[in-house]
């Protein structure tokens, strides 16, 4: 008679004088219990599809790798290096001034021109300027260390990176993970670029390696918003790109990547989607409360 009582009584408060103990736990507690409410199950193709841009910065490592161990090698001019940078440059702008066409207006575009020239000009003459001073930046330390450095720095690079889209009309600002993963990166290049032998070398990787690392996922980040067919496309060009570069210099080094590339892109998205079915998050009553907050009311305080 007093759980029947107790139960008609139970209240899910605490604040309460109530004649049942606190401990009490009616029969009825466990009516409201949801299992994975909010779950929404990925398909395969649109995990391989989100993978692409973790492919293309392995991929873009890879290249970078393989650049410098050509230059090293007296196999690539630095001369050519200089010039491919530079139109890289221009191609990758034209790519984002396409992509911003119609999503920010005249006035905002002609100020990120001016800002871009300004900015590639200084960054241009710094690199010019330092790179004597870099070239014998680790002329007392061991070549293994300085391996085993840019190594470390590059895995580093390669777990803080940033690998979200950017909205055309979105906050740009940069987590500060990814600005991480950049100084990362950066800084595994100029140690690389103290291993070579003269300064138009070390301006050409260090000028490539901004390139690569900076201005790269930027347009990558800026370029998921777009078509999948793009993703893919881009994604299979600089995958063969850095299979290209790296085999004739290491086999070893090109089936690593190939392994990278192959459970990245494919292997992770099938065993996450197999992994789906053994995901049980249980709801119920003893969850704490969500407050509904009025968004307009928060955006106009």
């Amino acid at each position: 008679m007093y759980t029947e009582a107790w139960e008609a009584e139970w209240e899910r408060v605490l604040w309460k004088k109530k004649p049942y103990p606190d401990n009490y736990v009616p029969r009825s507690f466990l009516a409201s219990l949801s299992r994975n409410p909010n779950f929404q199950p990925y398909t395969y193709r649109e995990l391989v599809i989100l993978s692409c841009p973790i492919s293309q910065h392995l991929a873009s490592i890879f290249v970078f790798l393989a650049v410098f161990m050509r230059l090293q090698q007296r196999l690539l001019d630095p001369r050519v290096l200089v010039w491919l940078s530079g139109g890289v440059f221009l191609t990758g702008y034209i790519v984002w001034e396409l992509l911003e066409r119609g999503s920010v207006d005249t006035v905002t575009r002609n100020t990120n021109r001016a800002k871009t020239l300004k900015a590639s000009i200084l960054v241009f003459l710094a690199l010019m300027s330092l790179s004597p001073v870099l070239k014998t930046l680790t002329a007392a330390t061991s070549s293994d260390s300085i391996w085993a450095l840019s190594a470390c720095l590059f895995i580093l690079n390669a777990l803080l990176a940033d690998y979200t889209a950017i909205r055309p009309r979105g906050h740009k600002r940069e987590r500060l993970t990814s600005v991480l993963s950049m100084n990362a990166a950066i800084s595994s290049s100029v140690v690389l670029a103290s291993r070579l032998s003269d300064d138009l070398s070390v301006f050409g990787l260090i000028l490539f390696s901004v390139q690569s690392f900076a201005l790269f996922p930027m347009l990558r980040r800026r370029m998921q918003d777009g078509a999948i067919t793009l993703q893919v496309i881009l994604t299979t060009l600089i995958s063969v790109l850095s299979v290209i570069l790296t085999y004739p210099l290491s086999s070893t080094a090109a089936y690593i990547y190939i392994a990278c590339f192959i459970f990245v892109t494919l292997v992770a998205p099938g065993v996450l989607v197999w992994a789906q079915k053994y995901k049980n998050e249980i709801r119920g009553t003893w969850d704490p409360a969500v407050p509904k907050v009025n968004r307009r009311m928060s955006v106009t305080r």
